[in-house]
């Protein structure tokens, strides 16, 4: 049975991360328009899903529901660290990937409230790493609370997140 969790807790998570990771630059490529090569219309990173509401239900929502539930989880396992690990370092680099996405009006706080989910996913991911459950609580929550800041601006406060 915890083969099979297993093995499907890994497929949610690879195919999220594969499709993050064919989109971003190298980690060791600086993300500088200066140093980029021009882009062509070929390598220019192009929306798949131009509705932000699909874009949000089918890439951040899987994201933010398995991680609801590790952090829930009263016993942390070294699985359960290791998926909370995952879905905060795709919800950080997804805030990246917000800041390609945002309106033309507001992109200003667009931008603000990108960059605060990925700087809040990625305190999460170093927390997971350090297995300190405490401030992963404490930084899970601030990242869901701007999540909902953005909800509340850009969707008419609709798609509220709970712990």
């Amino acid at each position: 049975m915890k083969t099979k969790r297993f093995a499907l807790t890994l497929s949610l998570l690879i195919v999220p991360a594969v499709a993050l990771l064919s989109i971003l630059p190298p980690a060791s490529a600086p993300i500088a328009v200066a140093q980029s090569p021009a882009s062509t219309p070929e390598t220019a990173a192009t929306p798949v899903e131009d509705d932000m509401h699909e874009f949000m239900e089918y890439f951040f929502e899987p994201t933010y529901k398995r991680l609801k539930v590790s952090m829930a989880a009263s016993d942390k396992d070294k699985g359960t660290w290791k998926s909370i690990k995952s879905d905060s370092l795709i919800l950080a680099e997804s805030g990246n990937l917000l800041l390609s996405r945002g309106p033309e009006s507001d992109a200003k706080d667009w931008n603000k409230h990108a960059t605060t989910v990925r700087d809040f996913g990625g305190k999460l991911y170093r927390a997971a790493k350090k297995k300190d459950d405490t401030e992963s609580q404490k930084v899970y929550r601030l990242m869901l609370q701007s999540c909902n800041d953005c909800h509340q601006q850009f969707a008419d406060g609709k798609h509220q997140l709970k712990p």
